[in-house]
C-alpha cells in the first residue's frame, strides 16, 4: 500500500513539475521553466528520500556554479536548486525526529548559545530592519534583506542535525570522505582544463574586454566551467573560478578540500583510496598555484604542514607521506616559473595591504558606523542581498557581523562557535580507534580555524558555509561510530 501510494504521489509530482515547467517556459524562458521543474521534483524526492537528497546536495554543491552558468545561463533560480536537496530533507527529518537518533545530550551546552543568537537576530530584524522599512517607505527592502541575511547567517546550522542523521556507521563515514576525494579530483580536473583552454587561447579570457573590465573577474571572460573569471596574460593577471561562481569561492574550496583529502589519506583503510587522496592533494596544490588565488597559495601548504605535524606520530604512514610530498614537489618543480610568479604576486599583495592592517581598518570603519547595540540591520553587509538593495561590502567576517547585528550579536555568534569547538574537541578526545582519531583531528582543525577566521567571509558563502556545519555534525557522531568500530 505504501509503495502504491508513493507511486501515485510520484506520478502526480512529475506531472506537476513538467506542467509548471512547460508553462513557465512558454511565459518566461526555457531556463526558468527547467529550474522550477528541477526544484519541484528535487523537493518531492528529497522529502520522500531525505538521505538520498542530502547526498545529492553534497554532490551538487561544488558544481552548482558551473550548472548555473552552463545550463541556466546565469538564471538566479539555479542557485536555489541545491536548497531543494537540503530544506525538504531537513523538514522530513524534523517530522520523523522521534524515530531517528538524536544528539541532544551532546549538544545540550549549545542550545543556550543558539537561543541567544536566534533571539538577537530576531530582535535586530524587528527593531532595526522593520523601522528602516517603515521609515524609507514601500520602495525599501530592508525586511527582505533582513530575512535573507537571517537565512545566510543561520540557514545551514541545521546541517549539524542532518549530518548526525546521515552518517550512521563507519561505511557511511568512509563513503562521505571518499565521495569528497572524487569530487575534488573532478573539480580540479575541470579547473585545470579551464586553465589550459585559457593558456592555449581557445578561451580568450579578458583579452578582448575593455581596459576597465580587465582589473576584476567578470562573467564576460567565463571559460568552460564556473562563473566570473579574470585572465589577462599580458599583465600577468589571473583569477580562476574553477567550478564555482567566483574565484575566491574556488580558493576556499581548495583550502577546505586540503583538510578532507589529507584526512582521508591517513585514515582510510584501503590503499587505493589513500593513493587517490594524495592525487587529490597534488591536484589541490597545483590549482592553488595556477588559479591565482593568493589565500589558497598561502593556506593550502600551511594546512598540510599543520596536519602533518599533528599526525606524524604514526610512523607507519611516513613512506606514504614522503611519497605524497615527493609527488607534490615534483609537480611544483615542473611549474617553477608559475610558482615564483605567484609568490611574487602574493608578497606584493601582502606588502601593499597586509592582512592584519586590512582587518583592523575594516573594524575601525565598522565601529565608526555603529548606530546602536543592535547594529545596522540583518543582511546589510550580506553579499547575496545585493539583488534586493545596496549593501556594504565588508570583507572581514566578524566586522561584517558587527555591522549587521552589533556587539551583542557578535558575542552570541562567537559563543556558538566556541561551544562547537569545545564539543567537537571532546568528541575527538573520546575516540579510541587510531584511524578515527586521525580523521577527527583534521576535521577539528578545520572547524577551529574556519570558525575563528575573520579574513574574508567563507562562513557566509558556499562551499565553506555548508562544509563547516555539516562536518561539525559528522564529528559529533564519531564517538558513536567509534563504539561500534571493528
Amino acid at each position: 500500500m505504501k509503495r502504491q501510494k508513493l507511486t501515485r504521489y510520484t506520478i502526480v509530482a512529475v506531472a506537476l513539475a513538467v506542467t509548471v515547467g512547460f508553462g513557465l517556459s512558454l511565459l518566461s524562458d526555457v531556463s526558468t521553466g527547467v529550474a522550477i521543474a528541477i526544484i519541484l521534483l528535487g523537493s518531492f524526492f528529497s522529502y520522500q528520500y531525505p538521505r538520498t537528497g542530502l547526498w545529492i546536495f553534497l554532490i551538487y554543491l561544488p558544481i552548482s556554479g558551473s550548472i548555473t552558468y552552463s545550463i541556466g545561463a546565469g538564471n538566479p533560480l539555479y542557485h536555489l536548486i541545491k536548497d531543494a536537496f537540503y530544506i525538504p530533507p531537513l523538514f522530513a527529518l524534523i517530522d520523523s525526529a522521534a524515530q531517528i537518533p538524536q544528539p541532544h545530550p551532546k549538544i545540550k551546552p549549545l542550545i543556550p548559545a543558539l537561543f541567544l543568537l536566534v533571539a538577537v537576530c530576531l530582535i535586530t530584524l524587528l527593531f532595526v530592519n522593520v523601522p528602516q522599512q517603515i521609515e524609507a517607505g514601500a520602495n525599501d527592502n530592508s525586511v527582505l534583506v533582513g530575512i535573507l541575511g537571517l537565512k545566510v547567517l543561520l540557514g545551514y546550522i541545521p546541517l549539524i542535525f542532518c549530518a548526525y542523521y546521515l552518517i550512521r556507521s563507519k561505511s557511511d563515514l568512509f563513503f562521505l570522505m571518499r565521495l569528497h576525494v572524487i569530487l575534488i579530483i573532478i573539480c580540479c580536473s575541470l579547473g585545470l582544463l579551464q586553465y589550459i583552454l585559457l593558456v592555449t587561447g581557445v578561451c580568450p579570457g579578458s583579452t578582448n574586454l575593455s581596459e576597465e573590465a580587465i582589473h576584476k573577474a567578470t562573467l564576460e571572460a567565463r571559460c568552460l566551467v564556473g562563473g566570473s573569471l579574470l585572465y589577462y596574460p599580458e599583465w600577468k593577471l589571473i583569477r580562476l573560478p574553477g567550478t564555482f561562481v567566483a574565484p575566491w569561492q574556488w580558493g576556499w574550496f581548495l583550502i577546505s578540500s586540503s583538510f578532507f583529502s589529507y584526512a582521508t589519506s591517513i585514515s582510510d583503510r584501503q590503499i587505493r583510496w589513500r593513493i587517490l587522496s594524495w592525487i587529490a592533494l597534488a591536484a589541490i596544490v597545483v590549482m592553488a598555484v595556477i588559479s591565482g588565488q593568493r589565500i589558497a597559495l598561502a593556506l593550502v601548504p600551511a594546512t598540510l604542514i599543520i596536519l602533518t605535524l599533528l599526525t606524524d606520530k604514526h610512523k607507519h604512514w611516513l613512506p606514504v607521506k614522503l611519497g605524497g610530498v615527493l609527488l607534490i614537489a615534483t609537480l611544483i618543480a615542473s611549474n617553477s616559473e608559475k610558482v615564483q610568479q605567484r609568490l611574487r604576486s602574493f608578497i606584493f599583495r601582502w606588502n601593499a595591504s597586509p592582512p592584519h592592517y586590512f582587518i583592523v581598518d575594516q573594524f575601525d570603519w565598522v565601529i565608526a558606523e555603529q548606530s546602536g547595540w543592535l547594529g545596522n540591520g540583518l543582511g546589510k553587509a550580506t553579499n547575496s542581498a545585493r539583488i534586493l538593495a545596496n549593501t556594504k561590502l565588508i570583507e572581514t567576517y566578524y566586522a561584517g557581523l558587527l555591522y549587521e547585528i552589533g556587539p551583542v550579536g557578535v558575542l552570541a555568534f562567537l559563543s556558538v562557535i566556541s561551544v562547537l569547538i569545545l564539543l567537537t574537541y571532546n568528541a575527538y578526545r573520546s575516540l579510541k580507534e587510531p584511524s578515527l582519531r586521525d580523521l577527527a583531528i583534521c576535521l577539528w582543525v578545520f572547524v577551529f580555524l574556519v570558525g575563528y577566521n575573520t579574513y574574508y567571509y567563507p562562513l557566509a558563502v558556499d562551499p565553506v558555509a555548508v562544509y563547516y556545519w555539516f562536518f561539525v555534525g559528522v564529528m559529533l557522531k564519531l564517538p558513536e561510530i567509534d563504539t561500534a568500530f571493528k
